[in-house]
């Protein structure tokens, strides 16, 4: 049975547990002595934590032995970006400025999951300090795309959606400012949940723009991204039974999501809108020009907020990061602080308005990404292509960053391709059961 562990769901495999079918012993051992022989293992783990791993599987083991265990994924193993604190062991966040910096401490997220049960693998490859959204990092590692190792995986938590696509973790954890749990997730056929912004505590993750950053899970199934959002926060899960898209109300964004789609992200989000509507969904389709404005804005939000809080490392060795994200950071420098503060009073009114235009939608609908992941060498030596897709890649994704909403990706019938489902903050429950819905209907 053993053979098939890496293409179950975190849930099954925690009903196994339950079960007595599956011993957490032998189920870490199995996905440790995947990582250690994979050929891509070293492009996809920064290091994994064997030590950890087999201590928090031993606990888990005996734990189900005596009926107490602590949640259905008790026992179950998963991956960590590499920017999440972990106790006595290297926390890097992709980049060489931080070289062999650790903490004393677990991250906030990481002791609350492993009280949960939750068995740590490792610490997976990343986009430096977490500022792109292809997951090319030549400082550190680059992981392969599932449906093409010659491509991104996505940024920045590349190394998690790559761990979970290879069969080396069944599910990973990982951090959203811009869609860094979405991208990845959709061009690697996963499932992935952007929190609301404040739902996890981000005290011992690494930073990049605090008024953004969120935590979420990149897994196999909407049930996982529930189970694990409530391991996460020590919560109880979603309740899944029952969903449906019977009468469900759906409105597609018109403005900046539809703009520039490649031929294969627009045919799956077709046929993912034709499907759902099978399913019972009322689909209509909306201009909110609010959109055009908060992304116009973005520059001055993310970049400010990100260089004023690395200015002094990145600026006393400069020399070790990958150019292009150096340059992206120090475009932050210019940005007058009363710009900055205007902004974000703007900001706060365009989300106002967008709530009230969305009011009375299930979720919003849009392309995950309006391109495929880019070809990692090409990304290298072509200048204007990555500035192109780098454009692109995270264009979707931030509005809901920018809105500060939920948000949650799902596959479609095309490889690469990811639709996503929008909600207000707060209403992670309920696009998790939509989510469900959909994620039959898309079957």
């Amino acid at each position: 049975m053993s053979k098939t562990w890496s293409n179950m769901t975190a849930a099954d495999l925690g009903r196994e547990i339950g079960k007595g079918s599956i011993n957490p012993v032998e189920l870490t051992e199995f996905f440790l002595e995947k990582i250690a022989i994979h050929e891509y293992s070293t492009r996809i783990y920064a290091r994994p934590t064997p030590t950890r791993a087999r201590g928090e599987a031993m606990g888990a083991a005996t734990r189900a032995k005596s009926g107490l265990r602590r949640g259905l994924l008790d026992g179950v193993p998963v991956s960590w970006k590499d920017l999440f604190d972990t106790a006595g062991i290297v926390t890097e966040a992709g980049s060489a400025l931080l070289k062999n910096r650790t903490p004393l401490k677990d991250a906030a997220a990481v002791e609350t999951a492993t009280r949960q049960g939750i068995v740590c693998l490792g610490k997976t490859h990343m986009s430096e300090l977490a500022f792109s959204g292809l997951g090319l990092n030549p400082v550190t590692a680059t992981p392969p795309c599932i449906n093409d190792d010659q491509a991104v995986a996505g940024g920045s938590t590349s190394g998690g959606a790559a761990s979970v696509a290879f069969g080396l973790a069944p599910a990973a954890i990982g951090s959203d400012t811009g869609g860094s749990v979405r991208i990845p997730a959709a061009w690697n056929d996963l499932v992935g949940l952007k929190t609301s912004h404040g739902r996890l505590p981000l005290t011992g993750a690494v930073p990049l723009c605090e008024q953004f950053d969120t935590i979420g899970p990149l897994a196999r199934s909407v049930e996982d991204c529930a189970l694990l959002l409530a391991a996460l926060e020590s919560g109880k899960p979603a309740d899944l039974a029952g969903s449906s898209l019977t009468n469900a109300r759906f409105l597609v964004l018109n403005t900046v999501a539809l703009d520039d789609l490649r031929p294969r992200p627009a045919a799956g989000f077709a046929d993912a809108l034709t499907r759902l509507s099978r399913a019972g969904a009322q689909i209509s389709h909306a201009d909110i020009p609010e959109t055009a404005e908060a992304m116009a804005l973005a520059g001055i939000l993310f970049t400010a907020e990100a260089y004023g809080i690395w200015a002094k490392t990145i600026e006393a060795a400069p020399e070790k990061m990958f150019p292009r994200i150096l340059e992206r950071f120090r475009t932050g420098a210019t940005i007058k602080a009363a710009d900055y503060v205007a902004a974000w009073r703007r900001m706060h009114d365009i989300r106002q308005s967008w709530a009230a235009k969305t009011a009375g939608y299930d979720a919003i609908l849009l392309p995950t990404s309006p391109i495929l992941p880019p070809n990692a060498h090409r990304l290298m030596t072509d200048d204007a292509y990555y500035v192109s897709e780098n454009l692109l890649a995270l264009r979707n994704t931030r509005i809901g960053n920018l809105m500060g909403l939920c948000a949650l990706t799902l596959p479609t019938a095309q490889p690469s391709c990811g639709i996503s489902f929008m909600a207000g903050p707060g209403q992670e429950e309920r696009l998790l059961r939509i989510g469900q819905a959909a994620e039959r209907a898309l079957a």
